[in-house]
């Protein structure tokens, strides 16, 4: 389903062309079909972990300085390695802040990291503190071009109900719609979730070095 197929579809569902609103700030309709969707597509992004959605990217930590930047689309981590002057690859084991800070209470402590954390929405922290300028290898899972500006996208191809009914429970909600239809949105949209999320975090899952991943059992 593409873009303009979207637009039309919710439109037609919720029965509302969505006029454009009054004022010098007024949206136009498919700003605010647009918004609904965008919305849904958070939603998904958040609560799915789909292996079409990762990304690897390299890049270098600053000797005595245990914070690594994020890349700017960033939604979760996947693995993260330190490759060693040797090429060798090390995979650093991920914890939570409070862990690091208390396994290595002095920065000046420097080594190979051998742990990471998300300290923050765009850095990492490492432990211990890298005494050298590694080159860092990122898999991550990242957000992918939204379909209002992408027209098609892998999403809308494969899940389509999933955005659709994620979009309509947003576009009802503006609407004020009665708890009935808010509660028909609501369980289509979850009977979806499930079917993504059965491939998304069970199908499509291979086997890992370890198991700290989302996981769930296939039938």
């Amino acid at each position: 389903m593409n873009l303009t197929t979207l637009r039309a579809t919710i439109r037609a569902y919720a029965e509302n062309d969505f006029p454009q609103t009054v004022g010098s700030g007024g949206l136009t309709s498919d700003q605010q079909v647009d918004t609904f969707i965008r919305q849904a597509e958070e939603r998904i992004f958040n609560s799915v972990q789909f292996p079409n959605f990762r990304k690897n990217q390299t890049g270098n930590t600053t000797a005595d300085n245990k914070y690594l930047g994020t890349p700017v689309d960033f939604l979760a981590p996947y693995s993260l390695a330190v490759i060693l002057p040797t090429g060798e690859y090390e995979y650093l084991l991920n914890k939570d802040v409070n862990y690091i800070r208390a396994a290595f209470p002095s920065p000046t402590y420097t080594a190979a990291p051998k742990y990471y954390a998300i300290f923050d929405d765009n850095t990492f922290i490492l432990g211990p503190t890298p005494n050298l300028n590694y080159s860092m290898e990122l898999h991550y899972f990242y957000y992918p071009e939204s379909i209002t500006t992408a027209n098609t996208t892998w999403l809308g191809d494969n899940f389509d109900m999933t955005l659709l009914y994620g979009a309509l429970s947003e576009a009802a909600a503006f609407m004020k719609a009665e708890p009935d239809v808010l509660g028909n949105y609501a369980k289509r949209y979850e009977e979806a979730m499930i079917l993504a999320k059965r491939m998304g975090d069970g199908m499509e899952r291979r086997d890992a070095y370890r198991s700290g991943q989302v996981r769930m059992t296939v039938n």
